[in-house]
C-alpha cells in the first residue's frame, strides 16, 4: 500500500484518540502527536529537544518554531517516509500550518471530526481514567462493568475535565481551527463526530482511501 500522510483535527473529546487508534491499524501509519514527539525529542537529546527542555523547565509553552523543527526532523525519519504518518491535532494555528507548508510538508487528506459543543462538555465531565492502566471510561456512555468494583474504586477524575475548563478549551480551539482549516480546504473532509465510534471510522477510512485515489489518479 502506499504510504498516505494524514493530519486529524478536533475538539477536545471529539474522539481524536479512538479513531487514531484505527487509522493505525488500518493505513499502518506512524501516529505522531506533538506531545510524543516533544518528549521522545527531549529524551533522545536532539539540538531542537535541548531547546524545548529549556522551555518546559521555566514553565514557558514551547514556542512554535521548536515545535515545527521537532515535527520537521521525525517526518524525516525512515518511519515516517515509508509508512506514511498521521499527525494528531497539529496545526493548531493559522501560523503552524503555514510553518509546516513554508516546510514542504503536505498531507494526503484533513479529517475535521464535527461535535457540537454541549456534547463535547458532557463527554469531558464524564470522563474517568484509570490509572494502573490508563484506560479512559465514560460513566454514562462507557462505564466500567459494576461487578469491577477495583476499578471503580481506583478510577480519578482530571482536573481540567471541569465543564468550566472545557468551556475555555473550546473557546482557545474554535478560535484558531477556522484559519487551520482554512489553510487545507482543497484536502479537508469534515465528518459528523456525533455517532458511533464505528460509524465515524467507516466514513474516515473511505475519506482516505479517496484522498489515495485521487493521489494516484492525480499523478497517472
Amino acid at each position: 500500500m502506499t504510504p498516505v500522510n494524514i493530519i486529524i483535527a478536533g475538539a477536545p473529546a471529539s474522539g481524536k484518540g479512538t479513531q487514531c487508534e484505527i487509522i493505525k491499524e488500518e493505513f499502518g501509519v506512524v501516529h505522531l502527536s506533538t506531545g510524543d514527539m516533544l518528549r521522545a525529542a527531549v529524551s533522545a537529546g536532539s539540538d531542537v529537544g535541548v531547546k524545548a527542555k529549556e522551555f518546559m523547565d521555566s514553565g514557558k509553552l514551547v514556542p512554535d518554531e521548536v515545535i515545527i523543527g521537532i515535527i520537521i526532523d521525525r517526518l524525516a525519519e525512515t518511519d515516517c517516509k515509508e509508512q506514511g504518518w498521521l499527525l494528531d491535532g497539529f496545526p493548531r494555528t493559522a501560523a503552524q500550518a503555514k510553518a509546516l507548508a513554508d516546510a514542504g510538508v503536505s498531507a494526503d487528506c484533513f479529517i475535521f471530526l464535527d461535535v457540537p459543543d454541549e456534547i463535547l462538555v458532557e463527554r469531558v465531565v464524564g470522563r474517568r481514567t484509570d490509572p494502573e492502566t490508563g484506560k479512559i471510561y465514560h460513566m454514562t456512555f462507557s462505564p466500567p462493568s459494576e461487578e469491577d468494583t477495583e476499578v471503580i474504586a481506583r478510577l480519578e477524575h482530571r482536573s481540567d475535565d471541569t465543564e468550566e475548563k472545557v468551556v475555555v478549551r473550546l473557546e482557545q480551539f474554535h478560535s484558531n481551527v477556522a484559519a487551520v482549516k482554512g489553510s487545507y480546504e482543497e484536502i479537508m473532509v469534515a465528518i459528523d463526530g456525533n455517532r458511533s465510534p464505528s460509524v465515524v471510522s467507516e466514513e474516515v477510512m473511505d475519506s482516505i482511501k479517496a484522498a489515495l485515489a485521487k493521489r494516484t489518479q492525480t499523478a497517472a
